[in-house]
């Protein structure tokens, strides 16, 4: 870290020691905050996180979310009053979480700069997209350890093998025991397995129809493949993802490829400024695509993205995408 970092950190420190030693709930029945001289229940705790190994003495007091999902993790989890800020949001929070977040102070719309970062005086960073940590703009997990910030990496992004179901409730569980929360955590994991299992029993018999996702693109095409969640989303949902071949979490592919694998429904990533309508428009009006049969049967599904990242979004964006994908067995 240069000098002017490290004079930057303590002239930021020293402001906030005040607010920081006076804030401290969030813990299962308040007992997780400890108090002077007493130990967080579940501490020290040691997790090795997308390769880092990080030990917690006491649950943190100031966390800062990148990316959306990371955040609803975190009011999933009621820990509003552990968030010293936020930052990047690919479309609206859940509404049962809208009041909690308005009480969080967002950093940036997209990141915040390594100096606003510090500004907030986090003792955790928790992101969502490996680009959370991006080195050249002074936020890699390395360089935050160094400055005494403890940090996460939604495990989607460093997931070996494809990321399941399993891969959520790893995912929700790890920050439940980070912020001294398990029990919370439990309660999460068996609600997002219930309405999986819910929505698979409906599906139950129904064959898989085939699936291509348009995320973005023009001269080439921004898919789903075969190693993220939204690839289990769509398994889940009684769909088969045409592209699951492709081992990363998203990948580019041609239009080519796209009218060779013949998907019966298209599934529209929505986000950003390109509306789903727009977005519908690119594909309709394509004449290379009109003898495929999701543009030729006008089968379209819609997802936002937020829904399709390993979040706490994933059970109701399969029972969302079931109900799209075979509509007759959610009469």
């Amino acid at each position: 870290m240069s000098r002017s970092h490290r004079a930057l950190r303590a002239l930021i420190s020293a402001a906030l020691l005040l607010p920081l030693a006076a804030c401290g709930s969030g813990g299962d029945d308040g007992k997780a905050s400890g108090g002077a001289g007493t130990k967080a229940a579940g501490f020290p705790y040691t997790v090795t996180n997308c390769g880092v190994r990080t030990t917690f003495q006491a649950p943190p007091r100031r966390a800062v979310t990148m990316n959306q999902h990371t955040t609803e993790i975190m009011l999933a989890l009621g820990l509003k009053d552990r968030l010293a800020g936020t930052a990047y949001l690919d479309d609206k929070v859940l509404p049962q979480y809208e009041k909690d977040y308005k009480s969080v102070k967002v950093l940036a719309e997209k990141y915040p700069s390594y100096e606003t970062l510090l500004g907030a005086n986090p003792d955790f960073v928790y992101g969502g997209y490996a680009s959370a940590f991006d080195k050249a703009e002074g936020r890699e997990r390395a360089a935050l350890e160094k400055s005494g910030i403890k940090t996460r990496l939604n495990i989607e992004y460093c997931a070996q093998d494809k990321t399941g179901v399993q891969q959520l409730a790893q995912e929700i569980r790890e920050v439940g025991a980070t912020f001294g929360v398990r029990d919370r955590a439990e309660e999460l994991v068996r609600k997002a397995e219930t309405t999986i299992d819910a929505t698979k029993a409906k599906l139950k018999g129904v064959a898989p129809a085939s699936v291509f996702v348009y995320d973005s693109g023009d001269t080439a095409v921004h898919t789903a493949g075969g190693k993220g969640i939204g690839n289990e989303i769509i398994t889940l949902a009684g769909g088969r993802n045409v592209f699951a071949d492709q081992r990363r979490n998203f990948a580019d592919v041609s239009w080519e490829q796209i009218v060779e694998r013949k998907p019966e429904i298209i599934v529209i990533y929505d986000y950003g400024g390109t509306t789903v309508e727009a977005k519908k428009k690119r594909l309709l009006d394509d004449p290379a695509l009109q003898d495929v049969p999701a543009v030729k049967n006008k089968r379209f599904a819609v997802l936002p993205l937020s829904s399709a990242v390993l979040g706490v979004r994933v059970p109701d964006a399969v029972r969302s995408l079931a109900g799209q994908l075979h509509p007759d067995s959610f009469k």
